[in-house]
């Protein structure tokens, strides 16, 4: 395995007047592997965590409580620029993500920069190359961000993450803001670089028909927690979990029987006050007593890891 989390917690303390008041679970006790040139797809609504995951296991959130290690290595045992060269991340705004006062050329070549000892020259023909990679041309090199359209700006973000060679992309929304026929054209590129480069995906989104086409194994998140975690076909083609069976049935992408599942219905909890036991039970049709006073876990039901007891 490249990538293994255990029990990885993230929590934000709320406070008021100066004293603790809450505490938001934004991530509770969330564990999984990825098998190395595998794409592990991230789902869920709003709030579930998704992006959090992927700030906890970038470092750029402090995570509570937990342990990340890739390839058999602990995280805070690596060296800042050995971390670096093995995960970087693909932001969802292709333009918000890119420093506008700089060229193309600068913008990817500023993680060697940083964490290489390459001349400047040296970076700037790496950044060529790998703009050529990514499908841009190297005369491009000299021009700003807001000179390239949204899909080649996206192009350039996926460059920059490849600078330092990295072994895991995490893939936060990247096509969510280009157009239908662009998305193709990034999602087949991402495809391309994976098979060439022997790269690890984490591809989190809310569109389940591009996650679908380009993931390995589906893991569904739902307010903090996992609730139904295995292979594509698995989870797509027959969901065990309630709440995988109603975000199927919500999307208007995936080509499904609409008779087959009901769509979800009520609002997602607080995370200031989450109901007690399972989180869903409010909003589930398959909901009994119990599931309003115990947590059911994740346990190993037909192929996939699935939290129900009802399954």
């Amino acid at each position: 395995m490249i990538l293994e989390v255990e029990n990885l917690k993230k929590h934000y303390p709320i406070t008021k007047s100066f004293k603790e008041s809450a505490l938001v679970k934004a991530l509770d006790g969330v564990s999984f592997k990825v098998t190395k040139q595998k794409t592990l797809g991230i789902v869920g609504e709003s709030g579930c965590g998704k992006s959090t995951l992927a700030k906890a296991l970038m470092a750029l959130e402090t995570r509570t409580e937990g342990s990340i290690k890739i390839e058999n290595k602990e995280v805070t045992a690596l060296s800042k620029s050995d971390f670096k060269s093995a995960i970087q991340m693909i932001f969802q705004d292709p333009y918000s993500s890119l420093n506008p006062r700089k060229k193309a050329w600068q913008l990817i070549s500023e993680p060697l920069l940083i964490n290489s000892k390459l001349s400047k020259k040296a970076c700037f023909e790496k950044a060529c190359q790998l703009m050529e990679k990514v499908g841009l041309r190297p005369e491009m090199a000299q021009r700003y961000p807001h000179m390239f359209s949204g899909g080649q700006r996206q192009r350039l973000g996926i460059a920059r993450a490849l600078a330092l060679h990295p072994k895991i992309l995490i893939c936060d929304e990247p096509v969510s803001a280009l157009d239908v026929s662009i998305q193709a054209q990034v999602l087949n590129l991402l495809m391309e670089l994976q098979d060439e480069m022997g790269l690890t995906y984490l591809f989190i989104s809310h569109d389940l028909h591009v996650v679908k086409h380009i993931s390995d194994d589906i893991l569904v998140m739902y307010l903090g927690k996992i609730v139904e975690y295995g292979p594509r076909e698995k989870v797509f083609d027959k969901p065990l979990h309630p709440y995988t069976k109603a975000l199927i049935a919500s999307s208007p992408s995936v080509s499904i029987d609409k008779n087959e599942h009901e769509p979800i219905s009520g609002e997602l909890p607080s995370p200031l006050n989450p109901p007690t036991g399972c989180a869903f039970h409010k909003r589930c049709p398959m909901a009994t007593d119990r599931c309003a006073v115990d947590t059911p876990v994740l346990e190993t039901k037909d192929g996939r890891s699935v939290a129900c007891f009802e399954v």
